[in-house]
Order: C-alpha cells, then structure tokens, then sequence
C-alpha cells in the first residue's frame, strides 16, 4: 500500500500540474541523488537509530521508484520488471535452496554465487575476473572487493603472517621513498597506495571490511578531538592557540575518560 501510494506521489510530481524540479530530472541527474542517499542510510545504520533508519529507507526507495518511473515513461521497463529480473536472479543464484544443489560452508556458497554469476548472459562477454567489479565503487571498497576476487582463483598470501611480513616491505618502500626525495608525489603516491592496499588485504584476512574499521577508527579520532576542543574553549582559548604539548595531554586525557575506544 505504502509503495503504491508512493509510486502514485511521483506521478504527481511528475505530471502535468507537477513539480517543474522533478518534470526535469533524468535517470543520470537522479542517480547522483540516489548515491546520496545511501551513504546518508549507511551512516544511519552506523548509527543503529532505527527511526533515522526507517527514513533513509525510505528516502532510498523513492529515488529508486522515480528513476524506474523515468525509464517506464521511455517505454524501457517498470519495477514491477526490474523486480522480477531480480527474482530470477535469486532463485538461480540460490539453487542450494531453489535447487538440488548441496552446498552450506559459507566459502563455498561464495564461490558457487560468483561461478554462476560469471555464467550469466550479463558477464560472459568479460574478459577478467574483476570486470564486473563496478569502477565507481569508493577505492577502499573496491580495493577490498578486488583482493577478495583475485583471491577466489588462488591468487592470495598463505595466511596473514605473510600479509603482515608484505605490509612492512611496502612500509620500508614507503619510507625510503619520503626519505629520497619529497619532491616525486607520483612515487611518493604510489607507495602510499601500496600500503593502504596491503593493509586492505590484512583486514579481508581477519574478516573485517576495511571501510567498517577505518569509519570506526574516524569516529573515535572525532570524538577525542572534538574532547579537546570542548576542553580548551571551557577555558576561553581557541583551539590555534593551545600548544602541541597541551593538546597531547589532552587527548590522553581523552582516552582516560574514554572519549572514544581502543588506544590511539
């Protein structure tokens, strides 16, 4: 009821006596929307505050209903279409529900997924494994993503001493590298990068997604800074005046009242 109502809403808005804003909107205008709007359901779950939850749904769903409504106006297709692809899809990516097929250790379920997946009319015609891995993706995710592909196929370290012995010859790469000369930022990029991207594989190891710790190591620093700025305009003084000593001290202090989690 509520999806019919809302569907209803945006033939309104797009009607003749609609919204001039939503008349001219196209599914590539709609789509930076839509990318919006999911970091801000991402970052309500984040919060676990299910009524910020509830809306950001919400919020998602409408922009997803209006660009299958732009495509429905072309003569493209309808949700009811997108939603029955989606369906098939499932039932053929599940046969181990749907089917005969016998498969329960989680590994192997992920890679009969991707084995299908891969079989499909929309894949067949790639030439690599991580093609069908989106380029849009942020770099953190689609560097995990990446990793955890080429991994599928034996392509991988033999356990996470291996990872951890592997990020400290990038670190010493890195090093050696701002040593030399701080001059060369493409280098100097690229061994950053190295790094960044090993750590990632250090976190697939340890079955923790990377964008998951570092959004919590984010939230943590926040806290912890914005301690110290509560502190020292108490005091009457703003932050650009308090020393570099001071502020370490605080920041300890921060840590003590446990403004934030773990250790610095």
């Amino acid at each position: 009821m509520g999806i019919n109502a809302l569907n209803k809403l945006i033939d309104t808005l797009r009607g003749e006596n609609g919204c001039p804003w939503d008349k001219k909107q196209t599914p590539r205008s709609m789509s930076v929307y839509l990318v919006e709007e999911i970091y801000e359901l991402l970052e309500a779950i984040e919060s676990g505050n299910t009524d910020d939850i509830c809306e950001e749904l919400g919020d998602v769903l409408f922009h997803i209903l209006f660009i299958a409504k732009l495509f429905q106006e072309m003569g493209s297709f309808n949700i009811e279409d997108a939603a029955s692809v989606n369906k098939e899809k499932m039932i053929r990516r599940h046969p181990h529900v749907f089917g005969d097929s016998k498969v329960s250790r989680s590994d192997d379920l992920r890679k009969q997924w991707h084995r299908i997946k891969m079989n499909e009319k929309t894949h067949s015609g790639n030439k690599s494994i991580l093609d069908s891995i989106p380029s849009g993706l942020p770099a953190l995710r689609r560097a995990y993503r990446i990793s955890e592909r080429a991994a599928r196929v034996g392509f991988d370290w033999d356990n996470i001493s291996d990872v951890m012995q592997k990020v400290e010859e990038e670190c010493s790469e890195l090093k050696t590298e701002l040593n030399e000369s701080s001059e060369n930022q493409e280098s100097l990029a690229i061994e950053i990068g190295d790094v960044i991207f090993t750590l990632v594989n250090v976190a697939r190891f340890a079955r923790i997604h990377p964008e998951n710790a570092l959004t919590d190591s984010i939230k943590k620093f926040e806290t912890r800074f914005k301690y110290m700025e509560k502190v020292i305009l108490k005091s009457g003084r703003k932050i650009e005046s308090v020393s570099q000593g001071e502020m370490n001290e605080l920041w300890e202090e921060a840590k003590r009242k446990g403004s934030g989690s773990a250790t610095k």
